[in-house]
């Protein structure tokens, strides 16, 4: 058995074969390229008890060698995998379930009556492989880059795969996001939390493939950059399932919601002041930015328009071959692993970060809602629309920081400035000026805001 650590970047066919020249890849190519056509066969229960369990049996044919591997789902976080590999050779293409034993087989199988597993799906595909080493600081890396092209195909269904692996053989994990952020700056690589067995198994049911991630585990005792990082990590990681997702389906609530990732990590980002400092956050600030300015007004408009709807998955399939999105997501990964908000902060800010949650929530909340003044907008509905950016930071603490608080009706005050912020979006009108007034007068009322925020 081995740990298997790698990212999955998905590609064009022209970005391949770029990839092939590109020079960062040149330079540090100490093999050259080998080329190598594997035949996958995978294998489950018809049940898909196998794939309950987060388990992935498959026979590789590589040439004249049969291999019999066994992969747990493991730990994945945006893009970056963890897993255990037990691979066996074999002398024939069939599967051996003797190989299956307790030293590898998961606890929640073990009732589980093997004769019952069969062929469910195949991975035909071409790899061309090369091992990437170069040195990093005092310490060697070495990286196998795979270069894969081919189909998944399960019964009549059949999707391509084209893809880059980058799979780490010597170093640290921060080194394979450092190569794959490189490589994104100027090639449309989108990272793509979704193994080829993960494909296979959505042929079968598109559901399959689970978006929902688990929501960041937060206490009142907690420091203020934990919490930050447990956040950003939970929401990097559901805009690129939900990327992948809504590229596979171009289900409208798919790209909805995978704005709404890009409106919390933008609103995440620019809320914690010195414990964060403004110019550790630029860069990231400037590249959602630029998304939530194309991406923002479209989902408002497809919201009330089907046309707009029916078009979306070509535009997003235009955004996925340009290389912001992905190099966007495999630097945030980076700064984030990295802790890169950390590098030039001061003293203060250094405080700032070791605070506990529930004390430096408490203030944050009350100044931010002490400086939005609701009553305010009463008067001067038109307004509103620049205390945006201010309503979505508090919502976003609200959203993930709510059971640090003790405060009544937390969950009604949030639905009540969710309505103030659909209406800062909406167009002013006749209609929506007083409904502004309406809403903002409604916000103060609350008992949670009340209690909450600074007169």
């Amino acid at each position: 058995m081995h740990k298997e650590t790698e990212i999955k970047l998905r590609a064009s066919r022209d970005t391949l074969a770029a990839l092939r020249e590109h020079p960062l890849l040149k330079k540090r190519n100490k093999s050259g390229w080998s080329r190598h056509e594997l035949s996958n066969q995978y294998f489950d229960t018809p049940e898909r008890d196998l794939a309950a369990a987060k388990v992935a049996l498959r026979l590789r044919k590589d040439g004249e060698q049969v291999i019999q591997t066994l992969k747990t789902r493991g730990q994945s976080v945006a893009g970056l995998s963890e897993r255990n590999e037990y691979d066996w050779q074999l002398d024939k293409p069939k599967l051996d379930l003797k190989k299956l034993n307790d030293e590898c087989w998961p606890a929640a199988l073990a009732e589980l009556d093997k004769k019952t597993i069969k062929p469910l799906f195949t991975t035909d595909f071409v790899r061309e492989k090369a091992e990437i080493a170069w040195g990093r600081g005092k310490a060697k890396v070495v990286i196998e880059a795979a270069l894969d092209l081919g189909h998944v195909v399960a019964g009549k269904q059949k999707e391509e795969i084209c893809e880059l692996e980058l799979e780490l053989r010597e170093g640290e994990p921060a080194a394979l996001l450092e190569l794959a952020a490189e490589l994104a700056q100027t090639l449309a690589l989108m990272p793509c939390d979704i193994s080829k067995a993960e494909r296979g198994y959505r042929l079968f049911d598109a559901g399959s493939y689970s978006l929902g991630q688990p929501a960041p585990a937060l206490n009142a005792d907690m420091a203020l950059d934990a919490a930050f990082t447990a956040i950003a990590w939970h929401l990097l990681g559901s805009s690129q399932r939900l990327a992948e997702q809504y590229r596979f389906n171009g289900h409208w609530r798919l790209l909805q919601d995978w704005l709404q990732c890009l409106v919390e990590l933008r609103a995440v980002l620019g809320s914690l002041g010195q414990a964060a400092p403004r110019a550790s956050t630029h860069g990231l600030r400037a590249a959602l930015d630029a998304l939530l300015e194309d991406w923002r007004p479209l989902v408002q408009a497809g919201n009330d328009d089907e046309d707009v709807r029916q078009v979306a998955p070509e535009q997003f399939a235009e955004e996925l071959l340009d290389p912001r999105w992905g190099h966007f997501s495999l630097s945030l990964a980076q700064w984030l692993l990295a802790e890169g908000w950390k590098a030039e902060r001061k003293a203060r800010g250094d405080k700032l970060g070791a605070v506990a949650l529930s004390n430096w929530l408490a203030t944050f909340i009350g100044d931010e809602g002490g400086a939005l003044k609701p009553e305010r907008y009463q008067l001067q509905p038109e307004d509103l629309a620049e205390q945006l950016p201010r309503i979505e930071r508090l919502m976003v603490w609200l959203r993930y920081g709510r059971e640090v608080l003790e405060v009544p009706e937390l969950d009604r005050l949030f639905g009540e400035l969710n309505k103030l912020r659909e209406l800062a979006l909406a167009e002013l009108t006749d209609d929506t000026r007083p409904a502004r007034a309406a809403q903002a007068l409604d916000v103060s009322r609350q008992v949670a805001w009340k209690q909450l925020v600074k007169r």
